[in-house]
């Protein structure tokens, strides 16, 4: 799909275009829970310290002291484990399903340990359960959503956080009826069964008009550490934003939201607050995929270039309000105008990579902070790709800094597949997946898991 590229040419089919110390933890992802019990203190000694709560979690008590002694603090401090700066463990792609229809994204819900839910853009989420693809849909709005488009369609879905006990779960998707084209992210509920939802729950809680161009309408939607959900809006399409969304901070479009799903529209604390309330950062091409670091809170935004750079954003938890410079910059390299632009008040990408000449680069696909279990060496380390060229990159980034960048290609073998990287996907035990589109020569959508070799 195009999806990202519209610059009056476009291409066709192109979807989107450790260790651990007496009161520190090393940890790989901070799972809720309690933290570990202390240990017991020797003859007049001091009882050891309680394990590190994880987030969202308690520190375990502190051991007793022996004779004379005094138990050891409970709860000491969380330390996420960043990527490695040596040599990443040999990956493969595991294909788990084929037969989808233009899928778009996949992810887990709290508290599921066996579904994955997979969106198909015409409409439909259908659920992968040990493997198995449901034939019957888990929600299916494909008769309200605008799908004719390349890069319209049922585009995001995020579950709230207490989903196992309220069934709340929001999606994304670009309107069939008037305004046509319109963003509109609304609230379902599950029913009965956790294998179908309810239709007839449908509540639009934000629509946002998409005039004119029918590329660049975001959508991802993930539910931040702070509760609140984060919707990634593109710049209203065509190329070069000429409707000049990007910097306009009174306009949605070319945007990262912010809502709070309980009090909506009342903004969040934050936000900002000379321009629309929803706003949390600005300046964006095109986000159609973000993502948390579960462990450290860190926003990960990948952000759709022009013609010629792909970047890569890292945001602090909590620090928002950030102008990441589109179409003042792309990349870390002037684009409106070409030369001397004002770079004050910009934050630049952590990294980006430039199309290179004869291999297809076209549109950064967004991944995830691999947290899992299952691949140890691969903790803490931002997995991405490009949708054309099917290349994977890796980032290690703790605090502030680059710690490593990489190419997995030839080790994933990807270029061999069917079709584009369309998307990443996370599921509640922190494996990650990826979503590749359906080909122009009939090949079906298909749905794999990195896996060890």
């Amino acid at each position: 799909m195009d999806f990202l590229k519209s610059n009056g040419t476009r291409l066709a089919f192109l979807f989107f275009v450790g260790a651990a110390t007496s009161a520190l933890s090393v940890v790989g992802c901070g799972d809720d829970g309690k933290g570990g019990t202390g240990g017991t203190g020797g003859t007049g000694g001091t009882g050891g310290a309680g394990g590190a709560g994880g987030m969202g979690g308690e520190g375990g008590a502190g051991g007793m002291g022996g004779a004379g002694g005094m138990g050891g603090a409970g709860g000491g401090m969380q330390v996420c484990a960043p990527g490695t700066s040596g040599a990443l463990p040999k990956l493969k792609l595991t294909e788990l399903v084929t037969g989808l229809d233009r899928p778009t994204y996949v992810t887990g819900a709290p508290g599921d340990t066996d579904r994955l839910f997979l969106l198909e853009k015409p409409g439909r989420i259908r659920i992968v359960n040990g493997g198995n693809l449901s034939q019957e849909p888990f929600l299916d709005i494909s008769a309200i959503v605008e799908a004719q488009a390349n890069e319209r369609g049922l585009l995001g879905l995020a579950f709230h956080p207490n989903y196992a006990q309220n069934g709340r779960f929001f999606v994304y998707y670009t309107q069939k009826a008037n305004p046509n084209g319109a963003i509109a992210v609304a609230e379902y509920a599950r029913g009965a069964s956790p294998d179908k939802a309810l239709e007839a729950s449908g509540k639009v809680i934000l629509t946002i008009p998409h005039p004119t161009y029918n590329n660049h309408n975001g959508g991802m939607l993930a539910f931040g550490p702070d509760g609140y959900l984060y919707v990634g809006t593109g710049d209203g399409g065509s190329g070069g934003d000429p409707d000049e969304n990007g910097q306009d901070i009174n306009a949605k479009l070319g945007k990262i939201l912010r809502i709070d799903v309980d009090n909506y529209p009342t903004p969040p604390p934050g936000n900002l607050q000379n321009g629309d309330k929803d706003i949390w950062d600005w300046g964006l091409r095109n986000p159609w995929r973000f993502s948390f670091d579960r462990c450290t809170g860190d926003l990960y935004i990948a952000d759709v270039g022009q013609n010629a750079v792909e970047e890569i954003n890292v945001e602090p938890p909590g620090e928002g309000n950030k102008n990441y410079g589109w179409n003042t910059m792309e990349g870390s390299t002037c684009f409106d105008p070409a030369n001397n632009c004002d770079m004050t008040g910009l934050t630049l990408p952590v990294t980006e990579y430039i199309h290179a000449s004869g291999l297809g680069d076209c549109s950064v696909t967004g991944g995830y902070v691999y947290r899992g279990s299952k691949i140890p060496g691969l903790v803490g380390t931002y997995l991405y790709a490009d949708y054309c060229s099917k290349r994977f990159y890796t980032l290690a980034w703790s605090k502030g800094s680059v710690i490593a960048e990489g190419e997995i290609t030839a080790d994933l073998e990807s270029t061999s597949l069917s079709a584009g990287i369309t998307s990443f996907g996370e599921d509640t035990a922190g494996d990650l997946y990826v979503i590749v589109d359906n080909s122009q020569g009939g090949t079906p959508g298909k749905l794999y898991r990195i896996d060890a070799e």
